[in-house]
């Protein structure tokens, strides 16, 4: 036991040298913490709800002051202009998904752009009905193709093609989800799943099931809600049909921020491709002049409904800058270490307390996000108190998981350490 504990003194010794010789360390500064014991808490919970850049106030209070100070002229001579204020984020939230900046669009809300998205892509014919999607999906991707199921008169219960993991399992296996996709391969309309798995952090192999998907003549859209801003992403070489997005986890605009569409160039140019219209989404040219009829704009703009929701978007355009600062490549290298770094301490925590806990999530660094899941069953609540009494906030997901995040952009190896006492100390407190 001693020498365990020496080993992972030593850990959170490495995380200081780690801290040290970390080239984005700067960007910690751009960041505000809530305040815990002793100052700034181990914020482990962007997975969640990402920090506020401490730019942020300033970009919301330029544009308060552009409405008092023009009024509707602020559409055209805010510093930003309203009426193009969605264009300036498609050429950073291309490079941040793999895209072109013309299949991509700061939109509505994430079901709801779910939705928009579905009417157009979800098209059963014949025998091809199915949505291929995880047992465990978030709820609201659930809840949004099982009433797009019943739009279409089919039974969801009928209908779903669920992916399940193997007995015993927690992850979904990528031989099983291609295995059971050829299985099915004539009766598949739509795969829809989370890129990263919100509860186990898991990464599918896109590019694979992207391409099995297609190989079977389905369709195929990704939830990126927690993969955007984690993980390195290529839609468009990969050949991904439609995928949606969120904001405010790993891109930081705050709670319940903007969603962001991707639609592939080959449907995004494909004006008949039925859609539900708002005049938003109508051709920038003549969208002034009241067209009768609906003329899509091209690309994924023209998947718009509404006009941006200016006060929702100014903070995802500090953290947009943000991220070209620090680029994915260096995030994605800085965030395998650090979850590198606490899947090595929680290994020494196990081998101290055999069975105490459970990591849920992928052992192969590039099968995973910027995210460890820990089961204790009936002890994970405890667990949440005494690492919030530390000034550790991390997420608990009742009634058993504890989820452990840290966003390369503003976490330390430090953090990472921090965590990693208070679970040792947890875990002796228990007698284990």
């Amino acid at each position: 036991m001693a020498s365990r504990s020496k080993a992972l003194a030593a850990l959170c010794e490495r995380a200081d040298a780690c801290d040290r010789d970390d080239s984005l360390a700067p960007l910690r500064a751009e960041f505000l913490f809530p305040q815990g014991p002793g100052g700034d808490v181990a914020y482990l919970c962007g997975n969640s709800l990402g920090l506020q850049p401490r730019a942020t106030r300033a970009a919301l209070q330029g544009e308060l002051d552009d409405w008092q100070r023009l009024g509707v002229e602020g559409h055209f001579h805010a510093r930003n202009p309203w009426y193009s204020y969605h264009e300036p984020f498609a050429a950073p939230l291309g490079r941040l998904l793999g895209a072109s900046p013309l299949e991509v669009v700061a939109m509505g809300s994430l079901t709801s752009t779910l939705h928009a998205l579905l009417i157009s892509f979800y098209r059963p014919s014949g025998r091809r009905t199915k949505i291929a999607m995880e047992e465990a999906a978030f709820p609201s991707d659930r809840y949004a193709l099982a009433s797009h199921l019943r739009l279409h008169g089919q039974d969801p219960d009928a209908a779903a093609l669920v992916l399940r993991p193997r007995p015993g399992e927690a992850q979904l296996r990528t031989e099983d989800v291609l295995a059971t996709l050829r299985r099915h391969g004539d009766e598949v309309a739509l795969i829809m799943l989370g890129a990263v798995h919100y509860y186990t952090g898991q990464l599918h192999d896109m590019k694979a099931i992207t391409a099995a998907g297609h190989a079977i003549g389905a369709c195929v859209g990704w939830d990126l809600a927690h993969a955007a801003g984690n993980v390195e992403l290529q839609l468009h070489d990969w050949g991904v049909d439609f995928a949606v997005g969120c904001s405010y986890k790993y891109l930081n605009s705050g709670p319940g921020s903007v969603g962001i569409a991707f639609v592939h160039d080959r449907h995004a140019m494909a004006p008949e491709l039925p859609r539900l219209a708002g005049w938003w989404g109508n051709d920038a040219a003549t969208r002034f002049a009241m067209p009768e009829s609906f003329q899509p704009a091209a690309g994924a703009v023209g998947w718009q409904q509404s006009n941006a929701p200016v006060f929702a978007m100014a903070p995802l355009r500090v953290s947009l800058e943000l991220f070209d600062r620090a680029t994915m490549p260096a995030l994605r290298r800085k965030s395998l270490a650090l979850t590198g770094l606490l899947a090595e301490g929680l290994q020494l925590l196990l081998d101290a307390h055999p069975g105490a806990f459970e990591i849920l999530t992928p052992a192969d660094p590039a099968a995973r996000g910027a995210q460890l899941s820990l089961l204790l069953p009936g002890r994970a609540a405890g667990l949440a108190a005494a690492l919030q009494a530390a000034g550790v906030i991390a997420d608990l997901r009742r009634p058993d998981v504890i989820r452990v995040a840290p966003a390369p952009l503003y976490c330390r190896f430090a953090d990472v350490a921090r965590a990693l006492q208070v679970v040792a100390d947890f875990l002796a407190a228990e007698g284990r």
